[in-house]
């Protein structure tokens, strides 16, 4: 016997409608709550809710299991029926990790969970500490980023289904990985999205992605409970070590305790409870540090977030890119400041926004590892018009430059899967939209999106166009290639060196010392040296101290002297002192 039960507050009438059965009629409590305990069900059981008097049938706001897609019934599932062999596993902290973003879609040719799994040992290689997959609850269509899901609690069946992904995690975490979730709480996705027709999980607001959810107004303490439920389930229930929150910025809260103040109180018991760490990291464009000072500081007490002002300040230096939000950005001024401050706009003008922005980070008291940083990532990748990765523009040489100075850095770096072998696919945007109206008005936003930019409408690939999702798939056979492997095997041996000295994974933003001079950088970490030569010609560059050894270069023809260093055009070397 299973008691089905469903939250629709606002509802006069909820049915239960299972296979070949009369519908159920359900009892409301004082709650909001519908309650039905029906004999002969359990899970595998496919069943849907009525409400009032439609007869259309709806999927379950909390469905575990959607095997028909979104738009079909839900299906029982059963959690404690998977049989985990992680019981060793103790976790993997955030700080001094090094992650690895992947889209399981387009990660291998079969984009499945079970395909991510035969690639788990490359990562091993690499050295990386934990993956970091885009969405994978249920969303419409067979493919796309994953930023359109509608079913919260529901791992998306194409790659797997809920069963598939603690495969996933199961296997990661046999192998030392441990397992980040890209979740999205911020709104629903376009198409499938019934959970607003339950209840009021959606605000008057509105967001660049459609109406915010009702995280302040009547009947929010269940939109909350809604939304914390699912991110408890993830941590619990499929072992995943962290979760990333998209764009929490987007996610208005007028009440006096902040929606993401109440999950990171909510996730620490339930860290103590289990005896791991699990990390929330928030992606905002806010700039504030209130959202990972600790709860005892008077913020937030996140872990960690996105800093795309070190993604700005590096990709705008190595690419001379001056566009869009890269205005302010590209200096060696300003890539000095973020290495010792972790925010550019910190209280300061945006030409962007056309105003001040952001707030000053504590230097002595905020460790760096509270900042992601990344020289590529799936939006600073994707939501450019052709989706062109930095390698498609930077020489090798540069390419290595810009990952030497990610990986010496005091933040918690992160790459993009394919960044380490400079994977030459793009990564575009792609939808699988069956509903041909909203198909087309996909594809015409995005072609108006990059006219107002400059890009002329035939150079922006059409989302719905299979090629687009295939173009944007690794091809794995190019690790093959001489040029790629080379490159893999530098970021191997940067995320080794990265790991074997404290000195280079040091968190501490007051301890790091940057000077810079004529297209040229030092980055002081403890006892080791960066430095960097961004000149297109060799430099001959004075140092604050005798070079004990030379720890790695980014190219050959390195020259220590007694009191400098001469690098070659495009070289950065990492030296000890």
């Amino acid at each position: 016997m299973t008691e089905f039960t469903v939250w629709a507050p606002e509802a006069a009438r909820v049915r239960l409608r299972l296979p070949g059965a009369a519908d159920h009629e359900m009892r409301a409590g004082p709650d909001g709550w519908w309650r039905v305990e029906v004999p002969g069900t359990g899970p595998g059981t496919d069943y849907a809710f009525l409400l009032d008097d439609d007869e259309r049938p709806l999927p379950d706001p909390r469905s575990a299991w959607q095997p028909a897609g979104v738009h079909g019934p839900s299906r029982l599932y059963d959690h404690a029926a998977y049989r985990w062999t992680d019981q060793g596993w103790t976790g993997r902290q955030l700080p001094g990790s090094v992650l690895y973003e992947l889209h399981v879609g387009t990660f291998t040719p079969e984009g499945t969970f079970d395909a991510a799994i035969g690639r788990l040992d490359h990562l091993v290689d690499l050295g990386v500490d934990m993956i970091e997959l885009l969405p994978v609850n249920a969303f419409n269509g067979e493919h796309n980023w994953g930023y359109d899901g509608v079913c919260w609690y529901a791992p998306h069946q194409p790659y797997g289904g809920p069963d598939g992904l603690k495969r996933l995690v199961d296997a990661a975490h046999a192998k030392g990985l441990g397992v980040i979730l890209d979740v999205v709480y911020n709104h629903f996705g376009p198409s499938g999205a019934y959970a607003p027709m339950f209840a009021p999980y959606l605000s008057e607001q509105s967001n660049p992605w459609g109406r915010t959810v009702n995280l302040d107004g009547p009947h929010s303490d269940g939109v909350r409970r809604y939304i914390i439920d699912s991110v408890l389930m993830w941590l619990r229930d499929y072992h995943v070590d962290g979760l990333r929150l998209d764009a929490v910025h987007a996610m208005p809260d007028s009440r006096a305790t902040h929606f993401l103040e109440e999950v990171a109180v909510e996730v620490e018991s339930l860290s103590t409870h289990l005896g791991r760490p699990l990390s929330l990291i928030a992606e905002s464009d806010l700039n504030d540090p209130k959202l990972i000072n600790p709860r005892e500081a008077g913020g937030y007490g996140l872990h960690a977030q996105w800093n795309d002002d070190a993604h700005h300040a590096l990709h705008g230096l190595l690419t001379g890119e001056r566009q869009g939000y890269y205005g302010d950005f590209g200096s060696l001024e300003c890539l000095a400041d973020v290495l010792t401050g972790a925010f550019f706009h910190a209280g300061t003008w945006s030409s962007f926004r056309n105003r001040s922005h952001g707030r000053p980070v504590d230097r002595q008291r905020t460790p760096g590892h509270r900042f992601v940083a990344y020289l590529q990532n799936h939006d600073q990748i994707g939501n450019r018009a052709t989706g062109d990765r930095i390698s498609a523009t930077l020489s090798p040489a540069l390419l290595r430059v810009g990952a030497t100075l990610l990986m010496t850095g005091p933040f918690t770096p992160m790459l993009f899967m394919g960044e380490e072998w400079a994977a030459s696919t793009p990564w575009q945007f792609f939808t699988s939209h069956p509903e041909p109206e909203l198909a087309t008005a996909v594809a015409t936003g995005r072609r108006q999106e990059f006219a107002a930019h400059g890009w002329p409408p035939g150079d922006v690939p059409d989302p719905q166009d299979p090629q687009t999702f295939v173009r944007s798939r690794l091809d794995w056979a190019e690790l093959d290639k001489p040029e790629h492997r080379e490159m893999y095997d530098f970021h191997r041996r940067l995320i080794a060196l990265r790991r074997s000295r404290p000195d280079l994974s040091d968190p501490r933003l007051h301890a790091v010392d940057v000077r810079h001079g004529d297209q040229f950088l030092l980055m002081r970490r403890g006892e080791c040296l960066v430095v960097a030569n961004l000149a297109g010609k060799p430099q001959r560059i004075n140092l604050p101290g005798v070079v004990r050894s030379v720890l790695l270069a980014t190219g050959t023809g390195v020259t220590v002297m007694r009191d400098g260093i001469e690098l070659p055009a495009e070289t950065a070397a990492i030296v000890a002192l």
